[in-house]
């Protein structure tokens, strides 16, 4: 049901939206989320699911990505100013990324079932 090359096409659009153009992340996962859904060719159901699955995928990398950066980032004792800052703030990350999973699920789910619904009726 997973369509591997589609979801990671979108996650990399999603990594892209998420890094270049943070400011209109909403209408950048909206057109990322259709593409995915397009591309899976798999209907209404598939074009959620795999847009789904690209944003959770996104959501992920990007949150390992901004873990990488805090904990390495900085000077010679960065490490250790960023992995005590880390430790104090776990519990307020991992909330914060459990709310940015669902939230890109759910919007490139919705977009995604729309781009699955126009290509099934493309191939009627």
């Amino acid at each position: 049901m997973t369509k591997w090359s589609a979801v990671i096409i979108g996650f990399i659009l999603t990594v892209m939206v998420r890094a270049f153009i943070p400011h209109y992340e909403f209408i950048g996962l909206l057109v990322v989320g259709f593409i995915v859904g397009y591309i899976a060719h798999s209907g209404t159901i598939g074009g959620l699911w795999n847009a789904a699955v690209a944003g959770a995928l996104g959501t992920i990398i990007t949150a390992i990505i901004f873990i990488f950066i805090v904990t390495f980032g900085g000077s010679l004792t960065g490490i250790f100013g960023g992995l005590v800052g880390f430790t104090l703030s776990g519990v307020t990350s991992l909330m914060e990324v459990v709310k940015q999973l669902i939230y890109y699920a759910i919007v490139m789910g919705i977009t995604g079932a729309a781009g699955g619904f126009i290509n099934s009726k493309n191939k009627e």
